[in-house]
């Protein structure tokens, strides 16, 4: 594997914000989903199109997070002190945040008896207090199983690496719905998940193809998954009268392409963006953690007060909503960390 120097890796820099901003417009567009056969189609539509085009963000995040950190050399005790404690801490407080906002807007009903109000929390704390928070849970599997996996990347061969994202590929196509049928009687677990995206990450962040017009293939990788996902999940919604998600599955390949690609291209471009731009850039980039465990409070507030991709039209609107929630969950997260020792808490 090619040695890359940190200052190498400005662009990962580039795709941390647009990861966030992605999930963001994921997250504005999900409800538009569920207007199938109970709205105008073009509606649906559009939700179906930005739905299809952001469904690299996460895997991307996880990518990024393979690129940064499985060629470093860890002590373990030093790691799960240091690492897992900037994403636990982060994700309490705002688990609880999401519980009392919960009480407060009256979703669930306090019961009286405050045992039982404490059994509850643990509940949303075990399972979930908010539908994006499931990404932490899996965060902290990976973090988890890094010190391991990293000791396994630094000692390995291009080609030991190739042959485990092999199988892990070749894995996620058998669990397809369409081919699970076929799949044998083998233990497959270990090539499952989104450890995959972690190796990935470093492969392709790492390795220098000899590929001649690499970023035009990648362009073209981008758009043939991204109408691929977005033509499929059509179709599928056909077939089944309702929702299907098969194509959006962030463990697919149609999804695991459109990352890569996206990866890529944040790898092989090279803007000179002006100076302000990019200090606005690492600005949002520090607090990406707090931002993405914030967000959706911000977008259910906005959409009670009629900011949401009903607005107009729904094209604009839902880049716009998201916009405006990035800028706002941007500033609660930048306001709150100047206060003493809420820094750590609340991003991380």
């Amino acid at each position: 594997m090619s040695v890359t120097k940190p200052q190498q890796f400005d662009w990962v820099n580039n795709l941390r914000v647009i990861a966030l901003f992605a999930v963001i417009i994921l997250h504005t567009t999900s409800p538009v989903l569920e207007t199938y056969n109970k709205g105008p189609l073009n509606v649906w539509l559009v939700g179906d199109f930005y739905n299809s085009l952001v469904r690299f963000a996460v895997p991307v995040f996880v990518m990024i997070t393979g690129a940064l950190m499985l060629h470093r050399e860890y002590e373990l005790g030093d790691f799960l002190k240091r690492r897992l404690s900037r994403i636990v801490a982060p994700f309490l407080f705002w688990s609880l945040i999401y519980i009392a906002y919960m009480y407060y807007n009256e979703d669930i009903d306090y019961p009286g008896d405050w045992w039982l109000c404490l059994k509850q929390v643990c509940h949303f704390l075990r399972d979930g207090a908010s539908y994006h928070l499931w990404y932490v849970y899996m965060l902290i599997g990976l973090y988890l199983v890094m010190p391991i996996i990293s000791k396994f990347i630094r000692n390995a061969t291009e080609k030991e690496i190739r042959y485990f994202l092999i199988i892990w590929f070749l894995v996620m196509m058998i669990e397809q719905p369409y081919f699970s049928k076929y799949k044998p009687s083998l233990d497959l677990r270990y090539f499952e998940g989104y450890i995959g995206y972690l190796v990935l990450g470093y492969y392709l962040a790492f390795t220098d193809f000899n590929i001649k017009s690499l970023k035009v293939w990648m362009y073209l990788l981008f758009v043939g998954s991204l109408a691929a996902i977005f033509v499929g999940t059509y179709l599928l919604y056909q077939h089944y009268n309702g929702i299907s998600t098969i194509m959006y599955e962030p463990i697919s390949p149609s999804i695991m392409l459109i990352s890569s690609s996206v990866f890529m291209i944040g790898k092989l471009s090279m803007p000179n963006p002006p100076q302000w731009l990019l200090k606005l850039r690492d600005f949002t980039g520090k607090y990406s953690f707090g931002i993405y465990l914030g967000h959706a409070l911000i977008l259910q507030l906005l959409d009670q007060q009629g900011l949401n991709y009903k607005l107009f039209a729904p094209m604009l609107s839902i880049p716009i909503t998201a916009f405006t929630c990035l800028v706002l969950s941007l500033l609660l997260v930048y306001i709150v960390n100047k206060i003493p020792l809420m820094g750590k808490i609340v991003s991380g």
